[in-house]
């Protein structure tokens, strides 16, 4: 038994397919077959079930592939000690963060960050919070970007910012002409919001005492916030952006932008690790990059934000 073939047994687990999982494994079918099929000879057991499409791991398998995972994960550390401990940086770091950040966050740090230290291969997935906690327990990940504080035992998180919500608003919706939104005058049947499973959809909601929403959300469905945006900006409902968005934003388009009245509406933004993550020298680094590239006031809760 060796590592290689538990990255192999995992991969397999991971896409249900074998072509797809050698793919990721950057070797030929052939050679993954035949080292999934060692293993299995020398365990004495079937792993997985080939007769089904997707193939899935038999009931003794589903057993292996967790411990697989431990065991992985507990080699990577070995690695991961040595690094920590010569305070280096090489090696790739695989970083989730969830798509309602992704796009505002990262082009304020990550081109400063690999100036900086070139020896650092940060490989980054967009990923929405249930599955991004899902691949950190696995180890699938190194660490996350999310937008609450992780309540699982086995997760450590760092508060980076705080980040307003703010109304995106048309030029043909009755509350554009209001300096500030108010939750009563927010029209379902014009609101464009994500799908359910964002956080950032269900934050919003919570905050809105909205349990549901009407034509929009029954009219497209995968929807990202720059789709919204554009929307409103075609003279079509209005949505809402975070914080670092507005900074993106164009004379005209920042015409379109409305605060929530007081309390607004604020989420936290935490920098999570499996509480056996051991590179705290890397991770310390991308925090100050982060807390550095976002604006100061952006740090502390501020004067009439209020969390959801």
């Amino acid at each position: 038994m060796t590592i290689q073939q538990l990255e192999y047994i995992l991969a397999v687990d991971r896409y249900r397919h074998f072509a797809k999982a050698a793919e990721h494994c950057h070797v030929t079918q052939p050679t993954l077959s035949m080292m999934i099929q060692k293993l299995e000879d020398e365990l004495g057991v079937k792993l997985f079930d080939r007769s089904t499409q997707p193939v899935r791991p038999t009931a003794t398998g589903v057993k292996i592939m967790e411990q697989a995972r431990k065991v992985l994960l507990q080699a990577a550390q070995i690695k991961d000690i040595v690094s920590e401990e010569a305070q280096s940086l090489k090696g790739s770091f695989r970083l989730a963060v969830l798509p309602t950040i992704a796009p505002y966050l990262l082009p304020r740090f990550l081109q400063h960050i690999a100036e900086q230290h070139k020896e650092l291969d940060i490989r980054i997935q967009e990923m929405q919070t249930a599955p991004t906690l899902a691949a950190l327990a696995k180890g699938e990940i190194d660490a996350a970007i999310i937008a609450n504080e992780p309540t699982e035992e086995n997760l450590r998180g760092t508060r980076l910012y705080y980040e307003e919500f703010f109304g995106y608003v048309s030029r043909n919706e009755p509350i554009f002409k209001h300096d500030i939104i108010r939750t009563p005058d927010i029209s379902d049947e014009r609101l464009w919001l994500l799908d359910e499973g964002h956080c950032f959809r269900d934050q919003l909601m919570r905050f809105c005492q909205r349990e549901k929403v009407k034509v929009h959300q029954a009219a497209y469905h995968m929807g990202s916030l720059e789709t919204f945006m554009h929307m409103v900006e075609s003279g079509f409902g209005m949505t809402f952006i975070p914080e670092l968005a507005t900074l993106q934003l164009c004379d005209a388009q920042r015409e379109l932008v409305r605060p929530f009245a007081i309390p607004r509406p604020t989420r936290e933004i935490y920098f999570v690790t499996h509480k056996d993550f051991i590179r705290h020298s890397l991770s310390k680094i991308l925090i100050e990059h982060i807390q550095e590239a976002v604006p100061e006031k952006m740090l502390r809760l501020q004067v009439g934000q209020k969390i959801v």
